[in-house]
C-alpha cells in the first residue's frame, strides 16, 4: 500500500481539466513512473486502483526472460572477474582464441 503522510492521510490530488490528476512526487519515484508510461485502472470495491504497467515490444520479450537474464548475469560476473579476451587485431587471432 502507499505510504501515508505523517497525519495518517493519503496524499490529496485534485481532478483538473480533461479529468487529469497529478501523481504525488514520492509515488512517482517509488514506482519509477515517467511521463508517457501507462497505467492500468481498476474499479474494486468502490475504489479506483491505478497500477503502473511497463510495456515490452514483442521482438524484445526474449531479453526479459529468466534464461536471458541469467546469461546476462553470468556475463557481467565474467567481465567483473576479468574472464574476457581481446581485443583482437585480426579475425585469425579471434578464431585462434575461440579454438583454444
Amino acid at each position: 500500500m502507499h505510504k501515508k503522510k505523517e497525519d495518517g492521510k493519503m496524499p490529496l490530488v485534485k481532478i483538473k481539466d480533461h479529468y487529469q490528476i497529478t501523481l504525488p512526487n514520492n509515488l512517482r519515484k517509488n514506482f519509477n513512473i515517467a511521463i508517457g508510461d501507462y497505467m492500468e485502472i481498476e474499479k474494486k470495491e468502490g475504489e479506483i486502483i491505478l497500477r503502473p504497467v511497463k510495456l515490452i515490444r514483442p521482438e524484445q520479450e526474449y531479453f526479459y526472460t529468466k534464461a536471458w537474464q541469467k546469461g546476462e548475469a553470468e556475463a557481467d560476473k565474467d567481465i567483473a572477474e576479468g574472464r574476457v579476451a581481446g581485443p583482437f587485431s585480426s579475425v585469425n587471432d579471434l578464431a585462434n582464441e575461440l579454438e583454444s
